[in-house]
């Protein structure tokens, strides 16, 4: 996987093709979280279904360098060693390359006492401001300095203190990383207005059953109460599949799909995404941890409203992708990207495929449908708008590139053999 990587695509010119069954894989959103928690563990953490992603990489680039010993198992599966990390400092490198690095500082802190790193980079999608992290850490008993671009943390005593503390904002990273600090911390932390994300109620159950106290996670307020290192004797977290990725396959199946099925994931995480497109006119039938998506003829899709929102709202991680629904759907439709802003400028590139928006802001877009795409060449801006252009480059009429598939690297793995198998005219070029 490179930053020179490129995929070529042969556009199916709107034709609903596609067959077949595509896997979901562990979410990334998930098994980040879990690596960063290991940190907090005495002994060893063996997590499986562990996607091979960039993401992954670098957050265990992120443990090695710290010092944590980390051993295959086999091709999904891996036990990390925190015992003799040495470091709290988090690599500049990897930390500007991905943002995620950031749900560590919360375990080193409560660990160690300390911890540095700069700020956290990743994904050009608008302003991502840390203040959350650091608030929290001050409510907690740290003092912090800033000193050449660093962040530099440390306990004022021997642990972070339990607080009450209230979310202005719902963040699910932020409710991740508060939970993570008050594992190890001194008395009981209240935290309010959290996120409800099911990857919080993924970590909080494995924390819970390595011997934190844990409680409420899936509502607003969730309660910690500190206590000491956990173990993970005898268990092994397995991660729960990626929603966003079985959403960016919906969707796909919603553009192209003659009779597609994507397995492995768990619809009811993905409630908002369905009931948009089944109200679009999209056949979807929903099994156990399946969804069949079927098309025989040429039905119109009606346009949509789309308004992201914390979950269980519509994904923000999914704006892009459905966008190039729209662009197929008759009629006017809007988009209000609510949680960041610079999420829409990939739009443009949409227009020069032949797309008809309207931006009407940074935070508001129309889109009139149904237009027909044109292959265009293109470079992929972030993740989830460069898995977008892979959609918008397979509905289009001719052939498309899109450059810079590191991004898209970052949180799908495989994406091109995966996509093939269901009919996909996909392939990844290296330049030279």
């Amino acid at each position: 996987m490179d930053t020179k990587d490129s995929f070529i695509i042969e556009g199916l010119a709107g034709k609903k093709t596609l067959t077949g069954e595509i896997s979901v894989n562990g979410a990334k959103n998930a098994i980040l979280k879990v690596l960063a928690a290991s940190i907090l563990f005495k002994d060893e953490v063996t997590v499986t279904n562990v996607p091979n992603i960039e993401d992954v990489q670098r957050a265990f680039e992120v443990l090695t360098e710290l010092g944590a010993i980390i051993t295959k198992i086999n091709s999904d599966t891996f036990r990390i060693d925190t015992t003799k990390i040495n470091r709290t400092d988090i690599s500049v490198e990897i930390s500007k390359r991905m943002r995620a690095s950031i749900v560590f500082t919360g375990p080193l802190l409560s660990r160690f006492g300390k911890v540095s790193f700069p700020y956290p980079g990743g994904c050009v999608i608008g302003k991502r401001p840390i203040d959350v992290f650091l608030d929290g850490f001050k409510k907690m008993g740290a003092e912090i300095k800033l000193e050449n671009e660093i962040y530099y943390i440390k306990t004022i005593g021997k642990k972070l203190k339990g607080v009450d503390n209230f979310f202005r904002l719902q963040s699910a990273t932020g409710t991740e990383t508060m939970i993570m600090s008050a594992v190890l911390a001194q008395g009981r932390t209240i935290l309010k207005n959290c996120a409800l994300e099911p990857e919080i109620i993924s970590l909080a159950n494995f924390l819970n059953e390595c011997g934190a106290k844990i409680t409420g996670m899936g509502t607003s307020t969730i309660i910690i109460e500190g206590g000491s290192l956990l173990s993970g004797k005898n268990k092994i977290y397995h991660t729960i599949s990626d929603r966003i990725e079985a959403g960016s396959f919906i969707i796909l199946g919603a553009l192209c799909a003659k009779d597609i099925t994507i397995k492995n994931c768990v619809p009811e995480h993905l409630e908002s995404l369905i009931n948009a497109l089944q109200s679009s006119g999209v056949n979807i039938e929903i099994g156990k941890n399946k969804i069949r998506i079927t098309n025989s003829g040429s039905k119109k899709n009606t346009p949509l409203e789309i308004k992201t929102h914390e979950y269980p709202g519509f994904a923000t991680d999914l704006q892009a992708p459905i966008s190039i629904f729209l662009t197929q759907a008759e009629g006017e439709s809007f988009i209000f990207e609510t949680i960041y802003e610079g999420r829409l400028n990939y739009l443009e590139t949409l227009a020069f495929m032949g797309a008809n928006v309207k931006v009407l802001d940074s935070h508001r877009a129309i889109i009139y449908g149904k237009t027909s795409l044109k292959g265009r060449e293109m470079e992929s801006p972030d993740l989830r708008a460069g898995l977008a252009y892979i959609l918008a480059a397979i509905v289009a009429e001719g052939q498309s590139i899109v450059h810079n598939a590191y991004y898209i690297d970052r949180g799908y793995e495989d994406i091109e053999r995966r996509l093939s198998k269901l009919g996909v005219d996909i392939k990844r070029v290296k330049k030279n």
